[in-house]
């Protein structure tokens, strides 16, 4: 479903701000995989996810996604087949427009705009449902203005729109970093639902070690632009984070990371 081959993105070239961020990167994702990635501050997880959601151009390498070469694609025009969670939860979501005008929005991604009504009455009920099954009480409150919502209801609409017409590639972006504990917990265990219950091809991008180990089918670790540790099946399922670290200490040739220097 995702084929990455050989990327590259230096920012800054030719300066004293130069920073290589993707280094040659390889990645092959198939159908149904829900992938985890981690590594410090700077690794090139973020701009990997920006590379393939088409946030900025690349300087070398191709993105192909199910098949089809996206590489010199807009963003926009990847919309129609990529959804997408930010690490804020003000991101993504249009908070001045009611959660059912939200949902519409999101049902008609990728799809030519026209004059009919807007929402109809099969489509409200169909939402209602969709919200029903988030258990937040949110299907009582359809006609309230997203602004209104808190971080933790916005990040779990935010997840249901973007798997509303199940993108071909989902997307998460620390979803939860701005969330407390227990409410990055609650949608944690919903992105696990939405991800199964769909057959979601899925990228998390996470700086919780514990959260990359226990989510997921298949977890890769970065420094410096490459990827320096890819385990999945059984063996991420028995992975503990002291394993994680000292692999990392080994492979990365650091000598004085800790989980507390290293990752949140």
């Amino acid at each position: 479903m995702l084929r990455i081959e050989h990327l590259s993105k230096t920012f800054n070239p030719g300066t004293v701000n130069e920073k290589k961020a993707l280094a040659g990167l390889d990645l092959h994702l198939k159908e149904g995989a829900f992938l985890t990635v981690i590594g410090g501050n700077g690794a090139g997880k973020s701009t990997l996810l920006n590379a393939v959601a088409g946030t900025f151009p690349v300087d070398a390498g191709r993105i192909l996604i199910g098949g089809r070469d996206v590489t010199n694609l807009p963003e926009h025009k990847r919309a129609a087949f990529i959804g997408r969670v930010f690490q804020d939860p003000m991101m993504g979501t249009a908070p001045t427009m009611q959660i059912d005008e939200n949902l519409a929005l999101a049902a008609r991604r990728g799809e030519r705009r026209s004059l009919k009504w807007g929402i109809s009455r099969e489509e409200k009920d169909a939402y209602h449902e969709k919200l029903k099954e988030l258990g937040l009480g949110l299907e009582e409150r359809m006609t309230s203005k997203v602004g209104l919502l808190s971080g933790g209801q916005r990040q779990a609409l935010t997840l249901l729109m973007a798997s509303l017409k199940r993108p071909q590639l989902l997307l998460l972006d620390e979803h939860t970093a701005a969330l407390d504990p227990a409410t990055a917990a609650k949608v944690l265990d919903l992105s696990d639902r939405i991800v199964a219950e769909n057959g979601l091809t899925c990228m998390m991008i996470t700086h919780n070690m514990r959260d990359a180990i226990n989510h997921g089918n298949r977890l890769i670790m970065m420094n410096e632009g490459k990827i320096i540790l890819d385990i999945a099946g059984e063996e991420k399922k028995k992975l503990t984070k002291r394993e994680l670290l000292d692999r990392f200490a080994a492979l990365a040739g650091t000598q004085e990371e800790t989980d507390a220097v290293l990752l949140s």
